[in-house]
């Protein structure tokens, strides 16, 4: 996927063209995978809505809070989460997220469309001990099987303005988060202004725009997640991740 991204718009144009003819399968006997499995960099962002910050107690930024998940902990969209033996403060974040199709730097916000491939939904779950206890919030945000993506990678022309869709998480059936992304404080093209300031930013880095409220952490008690929960998020004309949790399996231990 990755080189196939960093074909740009001819090799985009080439599959186009293919899928006018190529034989169908019906999703129900394929296994989708993470669209893009091993991103050179996954990027996300904390505190990017206000109901969000307001649920944390936490000040409103005046410059958005970037954070790293290692890209190891990428997952399939229907894959199952491991509940960790290291903790039981298993939480789920629904997000939109993006990935950069163009090597670029310094991109102004104006043409940040530009660069960007397409959208998916993002789970950022999240340990939330491990992520107090880490400052820049990265070990609490990467453990394994924790990076949920897809179903698949939706194209900007496809998609239309990606600051209206309407997002929402279940967990067992029950509705936990409902926003839409008109209400992200610092929205996709901003993101990758900041961004590339910094650094240049390649083909397949994966961008996740944050969550709004509704997280188990802030309910009083939290209602963290546990093996059996069903945690299913959807946004609108993208699809939805649907995901069980598990115990983490013996065998993850690799001395």
């Amino acid at each position: 996927m990755i080189a196939f991204l960093s074909g740009g718009r001819e090799l985009l144009e080439t599959a186009r063209r293919a899928a006018e003819s190529a034989p169908r399968l019906p999703l129900a006997q394929v296994k989708l995978e993470a669209p893009v499995r091993r991103p050179p960099e996954f990027l996300a962002v904390g505190l990017n809505y206000a109901d969000h910050i307001a649920e944390t107690g936490m000040q409103k930024p005046t410059f958005p809070i970037f954070f790293n998940k290692q890209s190891s902990c990428v997952n399939g969209p229907y894959d199952p989460i491991h509940l960790p033996r290291a903790s039981e403060a298993l939480d789920y974040e629904g997000e939109l997220g993006f990935v950069i199709g163009r090597r670029c730097r310094h991109v102004p916000r104006a043409r940040a469309s530009e660069v960007i491939a397409g959208y998916f939904i993002v789970n950022d779950v999240s340990v939330r001990d491990w992520q107090r206890r880490a400052q820049t919030m990265t070990l609490g945000k990467s453990f394994d099987t924790h990076g949920p993506i897809g179903p698949w990678i939706v194209t900007p022309d496809e998609l239309g303005d990606p600051h209206t869709l309407d997002l929402k998480t279940f967990v067992n059936g029950e509705l936990r988060q409902h926003s839409n992304t008109r209400n992200l404080i610092f929205n996709c093209f901003e993101q990758v202004e900041i961004l590339s300031t910094v650094f240049t930013l390649e083909p397949g880095t994966l961008i996740s725009t944050g969550t709004p409220s509704g997280v188990a952490a802030a309910m009083k008690p939290p209602k963290w997640l546990k093996a059996g929960d069903v945690v299913r998020i959807e946004i609108e004309r993208i699809g939805h991740l649907e995901a069980h949790v598990i115990n983490e399996p013996a065998d993850t231990a690799r001395i």
